[in-house]
């Protein structure tokens, strides 16, 4: 298949163009990193870039709130939390008048492309204003405020939004800015209570923002295993006060000292009567008599540093922006920048504000299924996720399915995996199937180390770094006679290995140990969870997004600690074998000048190139700088080599500092991200292995030996899918273990123009407009998560 033409930025000049940046209602963590990406953008392009500070009121006000800015205005805010830019509700701009004022002081520096950054109202108010601008400037030009030439050369205003938004309330993508690090505020509370709680036997409501939307809530209890959660999009049937407290009883009653219930601050029942905190603390002391505690979260979840996911997010949409307007012309619709699955796509504006406004008026109507449907894939897949693993059916409700499904972590250990194995186990035991737990991998496996394991004995795990089972990178291969054994001997009927490299190899082996080997003719699947994210077949594995934050934290306090010393540059070492994924991401988050990674060879000419970049940057007001390097990226320029040789070149200018973060990226409880995406892509892998257990059941055994009954269910893109591992063979690099191609590469450019340097962007793949997709009632997408 012939590959298409690659498109480079280049020929999109931004020259005679101005654009105007603004954030406008609720500040969210990642508006700075927006913020940042817009305007060292458009400068790249050579396009005039200006500040709207105060949001639409200081549009409506103009003078000094509209100012032009350069590359060094937006230094050192990628860690700042808020918007420094500031952000205000505006009446005026919500009549004519000040909307005239707000196009005359537009049009007296240029400006005719805005980037809006915000929620849906002040999305939809620079719709309006967009509609409106022809009509603004006629009448601008019948009052003598400007010329009729100005207002020719001026005619068209370009809108494109980004959607900052904690609540992850605005339909068409599935993630805004900002949710991502208010998970983390909200999870950091959870796990401090957890602690707390355990201790005395307490009960926790916790009611977190979200008056219209459910996401923050509904996430925070899946990635923390809370007993209960309230949402608006889904309220508790009828009696629910009857069902929640005979589940808190039995969770008490089995030893768990602890119970966790999360309250969206929206929270209705089904005639639309508000759930409150207090209500519900009142409910459980009186029927149950436990000691409880009420936490409401409040602003803390907008505040703090933002996550890794965070500014990459924001750090793509804010590029992504500056291109659509850049290719925008009279006839484009004002559109928005969204993120589906792992890739950024643009959708225009008022499909995405009307589908928000319907879900609001379904919940009105009391029309809760489709108010869940219309907010998306996501959404109701963390929905259906939460119910499946946080009500424990009675053994006369499971099924009966008589197969046996052994679980197992093979690799490194990675944060994440021991929720994936909760998931696993409880959504097997809903299916009706006996689950194992396999103690240290294949060597665990091949010594017997095998144990049933129950629905309560994976209570807590979600929260738990490392890997409980315990892990060991020994492949099958050498064992094999031993593991058929034991297969036979446990009457195993399929197995889900969660890791990383070693087990895509170990499926692979056990593929072809089939041809010796009846005991491995059964259903395997692979989930990949390790910190390098060097598994073929996927996007993205379990325990990145941790290994990524533990990079982003680290560089933040690294800097940090230089602040008003001399100028300096730091070389920080990153983990992740050959592939670069850690080093180039965690650069991107951070703000790095460089990252040198194995996927991209370089030679002593770059390092030199680098050094005096660094060398005329530090001649600005500029005075760090941070250099990241994978840790094996090459065989003689070494951590030591690079250090020593900025130290050298940079003498008189600069002086350096050097970091090995080492095992500190493996440790530590897994992020909100990781939690969740481990919990539902091991549902997802279940529920594929049940399938195939099924199809492959023939005269009372089963018997699977085709390429598809040995999958890695990996994210592509938009969606999940299951892939044979045969098939992936063809993509993988096994000397050094990586794929042969990685998505993140496309966005190694974006670093480096974020740091001044002159680079070809390839757009090939940049959002082209497309539309929002209401999905129907009784649609079921296999593959999205």
């Amino acid at each position: 298949m012939a590959q298409p033409d690659k498109k480079f930025f280049e020929n999109l000049s931004g020259e005679g163009k101005a654009i105007g940046v603004l954030t406008s209602g609720g500040d969210a963590q990642g508006m700075n990193a927006a913020v940042r990406a817009v305007v060292r953008m458009g400068i790249y392009v050579e396009a005039k870039v200006y500040f709207v500070h105060e949001g639409y009121q200081g549009m409506v006000d103009g003078g000094d709130n509209i100012v032009e800015v350069s590359w060094e205005s937006v230094s050192s805010i990628l860690q700042v939390g808020g918007t420094v830019i500031g952000s205000a509700r505006c009446k005026s701009f919500r009549s004519r008048e000040g909307r005239l004022k707000a196009a005359y002081h537009l049009i007296q520096r240029g400006i005719t492309n805005l980037c809006v950054i915000g929620g849906d109202g002040s999305l939809t108010g620079a719709n309006l204003f967009r509609e409106e601008w022809s009509g603004l400037l006629e009448e601008l030009v019948k009052n003598g405020q400007i010329e009729a030439a100005a207002a020719q050369q001026h005619s068209h205003l370009n809108i494109v939004g980004m959607v900052g938004s904690i609540d992850n309330d605005f339909c068409g993508t599935d993630m805004t800015i900002g949710t991502d690090s208010a998970l983390h505020r909200i999870i950091e509370v959870v796990d401090a209570i957890m602690t707390t709680a355990q201790s005395h036997q307490r009960t926790f409501v916790l009611e977190v923002m979200g008056r219209h939307c459910g996401y923050l809530a509904l996430v925070s209890a899946l990635a923390c295993g809370a007993d209960w959660v309230f949402i608006p999009e889904s309220p508790p049937e009828e009696g629910w006060e009857d069902l929640m407290c005979t589940k808190l009883s039995e969770n008490r009653a089995r030893r768990k000292r602890l119970n966790i219930i999360i309250v969206s601050e929206g929270a209705i029942d089904s005639h639309n009567k508000a759930i409150t905190s207090e209500t519900i603390k009142e409910l459980v002391v009186r029927r149950l008599g436990f000691d409880t505690r009420v936490t409401i979260l409040g602003h803390v979840q907008r505040g703090g540093t933002p996550s890794a996911f965070d500014r990459i997010l924001a750090s793509r949409m804010g590029v992504e922006c500056v291109l659509a307007l850049l290719e925008a012309t009279p006839e484009t619709p004002a559109c928005v920048v969204s993120l589906c699955g792992n890739q950024a796509v643009r959708l225009p504006l008022m499909e995405c504000v009307q589908m928000t406004q319907e879900v609001q008026k379904a919940m009105d109507e009391r029309r809760f299924q489709d108010a869940v449907r219309l907010r998306g894939r996501s959404f109701e897949n963390n929905l259906n996720t939460y119910k499946l693993l946080s009500h424990k059916k009675n053994v006369s409700e499971l099924p009966k399915s008589n197969f046996t499904v052994a679980i197992l972590n093979v690799g490194a250990p990675a944060a994440g995996m021991n929720g994936a194995v909760r998931s696993a186990v409880r959504v097997g035991i809903t299916e009706g199937h006996k689950m194992l737990a396999v103690n240290d991998g294949f060597e665990g496996f091949a010594k017997g180390q095998i144990k049933e394991i129950r629905w309560g004995d994976v209570g807590g795990w979600t929260g738990q770094g490392g890997s409980l089972l315990g892990t060991k990178r020994t492949l099958p291969a050498k064992y094999f006679e031993q593991i058929a054994d034991q297969i036979r001997a446990h009457r195993i009927n399929a197995l889900l290995v969660i890791g990383g490299f070693e087990a895509f190899e170990s499926l692979l082996q056990l593929a072809e140990g089939r041809a010796c080997y009846n005991e491995f003719c059964i259903p395997m699947c692979v989930v990949p969870a390790t910190i390098s994210n060097n598994v073929p077949g996927t996007d993205l594995s379990i325990g990145a997004d941790t290994a990524l934050n533990a990079i982003m934290e680290t560089c933040d306090r690294i800097k940090q600690s230089a602040s008003g010393t001399k100028r300096r540059v730091f070389i920080i070492e990153t983990m992740g074998g050959y592939c670069g994924y850690l080093a180039n991401m965690g650069a991107l988050a951070a703000g790095a000048d460089a990252a040198y990674i194995f996927e991209e060879q370089f030679d002593i000419r770059e390092l030199q190139a680098n050094v005096e970049h660094l060398t005329e940057k530090m001649k600005t007001s500029i005075q760090r700088g941070l250099v990241l390097r994978n840790e094996n990226c090459n065989q003689n320029y070494t951590t030591d080599f690079i250090y020593q040789l900025y130290s050298e070149e940079g003498k008189g200018v600069f002086d350096c500092r050097k970091n090995v973060l080492g095992h500190m990226q493996q440790g530590g409880a897994p992020s909100p991200f990781d939690r969740n995406f481990g919990t539902k892509i091991s549902a997802k892998a279940i529920q594929w292995i049940s399938r195939k257990l099924k199809e492959t059941y023939r005269k009372g055994k089963i018997f699977a030996n085709t390429d598809d009954s040995v999958c890695l269910l990996g994210m592509r893109r938009r969606a999940l899918v299951f892939q044979p591992v045969i098939q992936l063979k063809d993509e993988t690099d096994f000397k050094h273990r990586i794929p042969k191609e990685q998505w993140w590469l496309k966005l190694r450019p974006l670093m480096k123009i974020l740091a001044k340097y002159k680079t070809s962007y390839d757009i090939s793949d940049a959002g082209q407009l497309e539309h929002v997709i209401v999905r129907r009632e009784k649609e079921v997408e296999a593959g999205s998560i």
